[in-house]
């Protein structure tokens, strides 16, 4: 049986919807909100009605009729850490989603209230697949040199483990089966070791770890880092290069990757500098995920929207395909991502999760 599956992704100022039957794209949309109206609501939860109205006229438009879906998913934001896998949307799981548990407030905490509305309405059921927060680091890449200071892990995940899934698949392989270095390289770059079906280890977008990125600073020296602390002591500032005014905006001004290289092939030096720092970054950091694979590595993969560039591919080819064939997969699968995780377990493929509103992994002193 194909099922039929919606789609819904929030980001700050639209919605990505999706309709499919099993792998084949029925319909996407990118539902655009007026972002003066979604500065009237005083939390992102309270824009849902504005949201899903505005979902709903353009599913109206296109003339999909919701009473034909077989299941709903939503983007799985505000939810504390999870393993990965496709959960089923329970009263705990959308009570954290509504006031960002996680203590991050992001669109994508209104992913899962919008298709549990959908999904009440016409009785169906309803996932959130791989969220944001997805933690399945061992305990050595957790622990930090300073007693009590942990990592955290916030990545692409999503996009991450569907881009190792479809690679498997497109091979004859499984998932759980192999080895891969998955790397997502758009607004944000995720930098991630996957073993046997886990995502073991990778660095935190949120937190300022990994290689720099258009908007994010990326790891810096902690001495350098608590010395700029001392002389920019506003905190909202210094917290903000890390998602916001980090990488080539604190060195440009700009956010725009494309602009950038732009700028570098017509010879501004500064540029060229940053772009190949951007670079040699991520090759860095796909070679300590190497390491911790133990060098036993099926492949090298690359996603995001930065990996249409053909010159980022070949460098990146150039310096780690000694590790492991690198293939390039431009864009990202986030809305198949979501489909086909509720796929998996209408087909009985796999068993769907329970959110039970405890993180994964608690600190807890090492004594």
């Amino acid at each position: 049986m194909e099922y039929r599956i919606l789609t819904v992704n929030p980001g700050s100022t639209s919605t990505k919807v999706g309709c499919f039957e099993g792998e084949k794209e029925l319909f996407t949309v990118n539902v655009s909100h007026e972002a003066e109206k979604l500065k009237e609501f005083e939390s992102i939860s309270a824009q849902l009605p504005y949201r899903k109205e505005t979902i709903l006229a353009a599913l109206k438009e296109a003339d999909i009729d919701l009473s034909t879906i077989d299941a709903f998913v939503g983007r799985g934001g505000g939810l504390l850490a999870v393993e990965g896998g496709t959960y089923k949307v329970n009263e705990t799981l959308l009570d954290h989603a509504r006031r960002g548990a996680n203590g991050v407030q992001h669109p994508a905490q209104l992913g899962s209230q919008i298709a549990y509305e959908f999904a009440s309405q016409y009785n169906k059921p309803c996932f959130v697949v791989n969220p944001p927060d997805t933690d399945e680091l061992t305990l050595c890449a957790r622990i930090t040199g300073i007693q009590g200071v942990f990592r955290n892990v916030h990545l692409h995940a999503l996009n991450l483990k569907e881009t190792a899934i479809r690679h498997s698949k497109a091979n004859g392989w499984k998932y759980e089966d192999k080895n891969y270095i998955v790397c997502h390289i758009g607004g944000g770059i995720s930098i991630s070791a996957h073993q046997k079906g886990k995502m073991i280890d990778g660095n935190d977008i949120v937190g300022g770890e990994g290689p720099m990125a258009p908007t994010r600073c990326g790891s810096i020296p902690a001495a350098e880092m608590i010395r700029y602390c001392f002389d920019h002591p506003d905190k909202k500032e210094v917290l903000a290069l890390t998602t916001k005014t980090g990488g080539f905006v604190s060195h440009l001004g700009i956010s725009d990757a494309l602009e950038l290289t732009k700028r570098a092939s017509e010879g501004d030096e500064k540029a060229a500098i940053v772009w190949d720092t951007m670079l040699y970054q991520i090759v860095r950091y796909i070679g300590a995920m190497a390491g911790v694979l133990c060098g036993e590595v099926d492949g090298i993969l690359l996603g995001g929207g930065m990996v249409h560039n053909k010159d980022l591919v070949a460098r990146i080819t150039k310096d780690c395909s000694w590790i492991a064939p690198v293939t390039a997969y431009p864009g990202e699968f986030e809305l198949e991502a979501m489909a086909a995780g509720a796929i998996r377990v209408l087909n009985g493929e796999e068993k769907a999760k329970i959110y039970s509103g405890k993180p994964v992994w608690v600190p807890k002193d090492l004594g």
